[in-house]
Formats: C-alpha cells, structure tokens, sequence
C-alpha cells in the first residue's frame, strides 16, 4: 500500500514538473513585421518586398521623354520615351524570379530577389536584408556586337530596409553593375548605393524619394561632354491597396533595368533632364 501511495503521488507530480520545464524551454516564434514598402520598387531601385508563395507579380514601367521636348507635351509625346513589362513569380515565400521586355536596347531581363534577414516586431533583427540580381540580353543588331558574350550585362544590389513606422521607411542599397562591353577607357563595373523612402499620408497614398549615387567614376570616351557620373534623382506619389500599387513620379533615368540607370544615365535633374515616368503593379495570388 505504502507503494502504491507513491507510485500515485509520483504519477500526479510528474505532469506539473514535465509542464514547468515545458515552459521554461518553449521559445516564442518572432513575429515579423510588414514589409518597408508596398511595392517591389521604389520607382527605380528593387525594395525588399516579396510576396506570399505561389503568387504572380505584373509590372509595367513607363518613362516618357524630357519635359522640355518642344511639342511633346511635357514628353508625353517625346521620341525618348521607354517601356518595360515583367513578370514575377514567387516560388517560395523568401524567393521571386522573373522575367522582363524593355523598349530599348531591345534588352530581356531574367531577374530574381532573396530575402536574407526580415524584420521582427520585436526588433530582436531590426532590418529586413534583400538580395536581388539580374542577367541582361541586349537584343539589338548583331553588327554592334563582335562575340554574342557582349550582349550580356549583370546586375547585383543588396537592399537593407527597415520600417520604422507604419508612415516612415527607408532603405539603403549599395549595388555593383557589370557590362560586358564598354566603351574605349571605360570600366566594366560601377559601384553604386541607393537611399530610397515612403512617407506614408494616407491609408493607401505615399510620397516616394529615390536616389542613387554612382561611387565609380569614368568618362564618356566619345564625348567628353557627356557626365556619365551624375546622380539618379526620383521623387513622386504612390496610391497602393493589397493588390495593386500606381507609382507616378518625375525623374532623370529612363533606362528602367537597373545597370542601364547606373551606367549609362547622361540627364541632369537640375539641368533640363526631368522626365515623367510611371509604374504599376499588380499581384495576382493562387
């Protein structure tokens, strides 16, 4: 009886001391904060957005030409104007890829995003870390290539974001792009670094800033006129809902593909180079 008595004494403790250590040890999943912006970009530069599993991303971004084209009506009408549609698929929640058509250069753009870090509520990791990279085809006229290889341009860009609020995110994005083929006395990689932001005025209206630095510096080798170190200046509004997201803005690059806005940028914001450009984004989730 004295066993038994034990035995049953054990068997009703044992639960409490199994439970006790239970919650000592059970450790509290990190809830992650929403993403910095609403988009995939923030008017020229990747954020660090990426969509649920299995959902399709449609873009299209348009830039007209300069607003001081005479009879263009502000550039709507200009010759300069350019045009990109792309899609993109999430194949895992932390992982896009997609593809992308562009008016000039004829370029066709395959392109993909890693989440690396992402932002917890907690802000046990304050800052959500971004990879994105892309490989370019130049499509045009064979005679203005000696090998195929020199069709091919690469670009790579890491995208730290954080919000600090639910109105104020930034980022920064230090990014290297690569040509195959350069002009005479020019180098085939160019540094860079990007500060972009959203203020947040409304539930579904945010103004956008977006500028981009070429660290690495060269000069034109046809024209020495030509300042292919200047600045990409972007500033502009954003109305977004959970689906879809219309950016208008005015800017100096028109290349759209990343390293052709790095690289071969020749607008100068301050100085007659102002375009209008727009991007619109829709998400489609299966």
């Amino acid at each position: 009886m004295k066993n038994f008595k034990i035995i049953l004494l054990a068997f009703f403790i044992l639960p409490l001391l199994t439970f006790s250590q239970d919650k000592d040890t059970i450790k509290v999943k990190e809830k992650l904060e929403r993403p910095a912006f609403e988009s995939s970009f923030i008017i020229d530069n990747p954020t660090n957005v990426l969509f649920n599993k299995n959902a399709l991303e449609v873009t299209m971004q348009h830039r007209f030409g300069k607003i001081d084209e005479k009879y263009s009506l502000a550039g709507i009408y200009g010759d300069g104007a350019n045009i990109r549609i792309a899609l993109s698929y999430a194949i895992h929640e932390r992982v896009t890829i997609g593809f992308g058509t562009t008016k000039d250069y004829h370029l066709q753009d395959f392109n993909w995003k890693v989440a690396l870090l992402r932002q917890t509520r907690s802000n046990k990791v304050p800052v959500s870390v971004s990879y994105y990279g892309n490989f370019a085809i130049d499509a045009g006229k064979a005679e203005n290539f000696f090998v195929a290889q020199h069709r091919f341009s690469y670009f790579n860009q890491v995208v730290i974001a954080r919000r600090f609020s639910p109105n104020i995110s930034l980022q920064l994005a230090p990014s290297v792009s690569h040509f195959n083929l350069v002009g005479a006395n020019m180098e085939n990689d160019r540094v860079a670094i990007a500060l972009g932001g959203r203020i947040k005025v409304s539930p579904q209206t945010s103004i956008l800033f977006d500028y981009s630095q070429p660290i690495t510096q060269f000069e034109d080798p046809e024209d020495s006129d030509v300042d292919l170190n200047l600045p990409g200046i972007s500033l502009g509004v954003e109305f977004a809902t959970s689906a879809h997201a219309f950016q208008l803005f005015i800017t100096n690059q028109n290349g759209i593909v990343p390293q052709y806005n790095y690289m071969k940028t020749t607008n100068d914001f301050f100085d007659k180079g102002i375009l209008i450009g727009f991007n619109i984004t829709r998400i489609y989730n299966f």
